[in-house]
């Protein structure tokens, strides 16, 4: 049994609902292939914990 554990799905989900009551949503599905690389990049770097992920994503949507 194969079972694939993806660190993005839950901080991406949070960002989108984040943005959508914001009034955001529209940049969020603009920017989601950057925010992906920019998550990607802080995993990268050593970042495992979802909140840190999250709140990272959600300044990088706000300002980007």
């Amino acid at each position: 049994m194969h079972t694939e554990i993806n660190i993005f799905d839950k901080p991406i989900e949070r960002i989108r609902k984040t943005c959508e009551l914001m009034g955001l949503g529209a940049d969020f599905d603009r920017k989601l292939p950057e925010l992906e690389t920019h998550l990607e990049r802080l995993v990268a770097e050593g970042e495992i914990s979802e909140e840190r992920l999250t709140v990272s994503g959600l300044t990088f949507v706000k300002q980007a």
